[in-house]
């Protein structure tokens, strides 16, 4: 399926911070059917019992990327979490890459509700969420007022224009 757009990644976020030594690293990509994807690793850091990653670090990879999916039509739009729904299939592994996509499944005035999975590049299901979140105001999420574009808005270009979901 063909990539149409690189959503930003921000410099401290969990999931998408590019200088959070610790985090994901998570790129995400608007595709032509409306949907956002992710191709990400988690680390051996990420891990609960050894061999599989924190069930608390694939729920957050996977709220972001429904938070994301406003933004396939609305990218200016920011919105928080109200309810997260998730089941976990399969342990989820680390250093393997894998494959999350999230899809809009309704929005009413504030209020949009997503569906995300997260998967092998064998789409094997390993965890899968639905959620609502609520639309606000920018100054209602973010402390000072604005988003200062250095650390939210960032870029960095590659090389992606399909991804096999």
């Amino acid at each position: 399926m063909k990539v149409i757009s690189k959503q930003p990644n921000s410099k401290m976020c969990l999931t998408c911070g590019l200088e959070n030594q610790l985090g994901l690293k998570a790129k995400f990509y608007n595709m032509e059917n409306d949907t956002v994807c992710s191709i990400l690793t988690f680390k051996k850091e990420h891990q609960s019992y050894p061999g599989r990653v924190h069930g608390g670090m694939a729920c957050a990879l996977l709220d972001e990327l429904g938070g994301r999916t406003i933004w396939v039509k609305n990218p200016d739009i920011l919105a928080v979490t109200a309810t997260l729904n998730i089941k976990y299939r399969k342990p989820v592994p680390y250093d393997e890459e894998l494959l999350a996509v999230g899809e809009l499944l309704k929005r009413n005035g504030r209020i949009f509700v997503a569906k995300t999975v997260l998967m092998t590049k064998k789409k094997d299901i390993l965890v899968e969420t639905e959620g609502s979140y609520v639309i606000l105001p920018t100054e209602k999420i973010i402390n000072n007022n604005s988003l200062s574009e250095d650390e939210f808005n960032v870029y960095l270009e590659d090389d992606v224009k399909e991804i096999d979901i």
